[in-house]
């Protein structure tokens, strides 16, 4: 509600399961709780965990957000990594690591059809209607070549991470281009960190205050489902890196930063995380001063 107030085209919202980060187990569930309670604004999925999702089932609710909502639902969906989840919801590591490209095309063809069947290596089953049926395709998180390959065969929208920079940014959608072979790609979008304050250095103070305190335990508990050891990252020098190449600064400063997004890369859809100040009223109070200080500055973007 605070976003839609503020202005904002969208609000996207993240699964996490078993861990202190995002504390969202059904990024859906809340999506349909956000739609109820707005009118305008879009409400996407960044992302739904597909490793651990029945396509289908997945796409049922999609589809009933969408068709409740007018069509303001957006879904994204993601690999996820090899963490616990396989193991609780028994889909498993081989889910992970070879079904993805199955499971994403078993759930385009419920999304874009009016019956679904399913012949293939982790998904048969006979034909089934699909109901209710709609037309719509999903954005896929991209994070190697080979997520930029499947979202380009399939001509499929890339949710690009908040962890690459504008050159990284640039080569990814060239890739995408490469791959794809098409002269018109769909309309990507990017995720970065959005914070402003009265000063550039006020605000990456703030951040590099507040993010590693609760980003860093989040970070920790991914648990690998198999022996291989967990993810290792820097802390404090990731939010450093979040600070430099995202728009946290003054409202000045992070329309500067935007902007140069958008020319360096060709990139015009950025989702961005304002929970970096980590309490619930200084989050509102981002939300509001991004629509009212940095939003209208960017209306000819």
């Amino acid at each position: 509600m605070a976003a839609e107030r503020a202005g904002f085209a969208d609000a996207w919202i993240a699964e996490h399961h078993f861990m202190s980060y995002g504390v969202c187990p059904s990024a859906t569930t809340l999506a349909a709780v956000a739609l109820g309670r707005t009118t305008r604004i879009t409400v996407g999925t960044a992302v739904s965990v597909l490793s651990t999702w029945h396509p289908v089932a997945l796409a049922e609710q999609a589809a009933i957000l969408d068709q409740v909502s007018g069509g303001r639902f957006r879904l994204g969906v993601g690999r996820g990594g090899p963490w616990v989840d396989l193991e609780v919801f028994g889909t498993g590591l081989d889910r992970f690591e070879s079904g993805f490209g199955e499971s994403l095309d078993l759930l385009c063809a419920a999304l874009g059809g009016d019956a679904v069947s399913a012949d293939g290596t982790f998904f048969r089953f006979r034909e089934v209607p699909f109901v209710p049926a709609v037309r719509m395709s999903p954005v896929v998180a991209c994070t190697s070549a080979a997520g930029i390959r499947l979202a380009a065969d399939r001509g499929l929208p890339m949710l690009v991470g908040m962890h690459v920079d504008d050159e990284e940014k640039a080569a990814m959608l060239g890739d995408y281009r490469a791959a794809a072979g098409r002269l018109r790609e769909p309309g990507h979008v990017a995720a970065a960190v959005g914070h402003v304050a009265d000063s550039t250095a006020g605000a990456v103070r703030e951040l590099k205050e507040s993010l590693p305190r609760w980003l860093g335990p989040g970070l920790a508990g991914y648990r690998p489902v198999d022996g291989r050891p967990p993810p290792q990252r820097d802390i404090h020098k990731y939010v450093d890196k979040l600070c430099r190449i995202h728009p946290v600064g003054s409202p000045e400063h992070c329309v500067d930063t935007i902007r140069a997004t958008v020319e360096r890369t060709g990139l015009r859809h950025l989702i961005l995380m304002v929970e970096g100040g980590g309490d619930h009223a200084r989050t509102l109070e981002n939300i509001a001063r991004l629509g009212s200080e940095v939003l209208p500055a960017l209306a000819d973007v």
